[in-house]
């Protein structure tokens, strides 16, 4: 197979974050050249997007593997993992291509998805990135919104920088699906525990912090419930301003590639019943965890 060479053309798409990758045909082995200037703009600008892209299951993988090894799908009601171990399914039809409508319960569940949420944030290796390909859009609705957590971190008021400095937030699967409904939640919750994650860290490759937070942020340590839920309202409510939030709609064959690491999104509603969405998706996996387990913040007091 031929490889695809020639350095792309990057276009921002938001005044903020994001930005448009053109020039280049990822259905194709990319050089080392265009990969590395697709790699720097991905750390530079969270979100990238790709239009015209025809991809196969396959050649999407084989684009996503480029940035590190394939997390493995859930395995929940909602049957994303139908397409295999690496590939998300999020569509609205049953197994006989029916249209499912937000009544049937696996589109409840999907409808988590409307959550300001970063992926994979429930797991103890959190994900590196996504890449969601764009194969049936309707007509209207079904957009996806993102919000980028590091310009967040970087315009907080000193009084909630001196508030995160530090802290640990346990992030939950069960609690972001109970926020949707209170019997997923629980089914979910008992395959996914709980997990702690540094509610702001830094991307490895320049050093930029971020918030991270999310619909599956639950608690804050050595805070109480009711103030956690607050403090964590109040950064959700900074980071997605409307004027720092960028709205993609769909065309078929766009490849929208995000940062998990510093990068909120939602889905958007779109009459489910009339008109089919069908998405793939692809994540990688994380370097390790974000905090250190409890027992080695003990051990380090004792010694001090």
């Amino acid at each position: 197979m031929a490889i695809a060479t020639g350095l792309p053309t990057i276009v921002p798409v938001h005044p903020l974050f994001g930005a448009e990758v053109s020039g280049v045909d990822l259905t194709r082995p990319l050089d080392s050249a265009t990969f590395a200037a697709i790699a720097a703009a991905f750390d530079e600008y969270s979100v990238l997007v790709f239009h015209g892209q025809a991809l196969t299951d396959q050649q999407q993988m084989a684009f996503s593997e480029r940035f590190g090894p394939l997390e493995t799908t859930v395995r929940t009601l909602g049957k994303e993992d139908r397409l295999g171990a690496h590939m998300v399914d999020l569509n609205n039809m049953d197994e006989q291509g029916k249209l499912m409508d937000w009544s049937d319960r696996r589109m409840l569940y999907q409808s988590g998805n409307q959550l300001w949420h970063t992926d994979s944030s429930f797991k103890p290796v959190p994900a590196h990135s996504s890449a969601l390909s764009a194969r049936v859009v309707p007509p209207e609705g079904g957009e996806t919104e993102f919000a980028s957590m590091r310009v967040a971190y970087a315009t907080l008021p000193e009084e909630l920088r001196q508030a995160v400095h530090g802290r640990i937030v346990v992030h939950s699967f069960g609690f972001s699906r109970s926020l949707i409904d209170p019997g997923i939640g629980t089914e979910v919750g008992r395959d996914y525990p709980p997990v702690r994650h540094a509610l702001v860290r830094a991307n490895p490759a320049n050093g930029r912090a971020s918030l991270y937070i999310g619909s599956h942020a639950w608690i804050i340590e050595g805070m109480g419930i009711d103030d956690s839920r607050i403090l964590l309202a109040k950064l959700l409510e900074h980071t997605t301003r409307p004027d720092r939030v960028y709205q993609h709609h769909w065309q078929v064959g766009d490849l929208v590639m995000w940062d998990n690491r510093c990068v909120l999104h939602r889905g958007r509603l779109w009459d489910s019943a009339r008109h089919a969405r069908v998405m793939h998706r692809t994540t990688v996996a994380g370097d390790g965890p974000t905090a250190q387990p409890p027992f080695v913040h003990e051990l380090a007091a004792t010694v001090r």
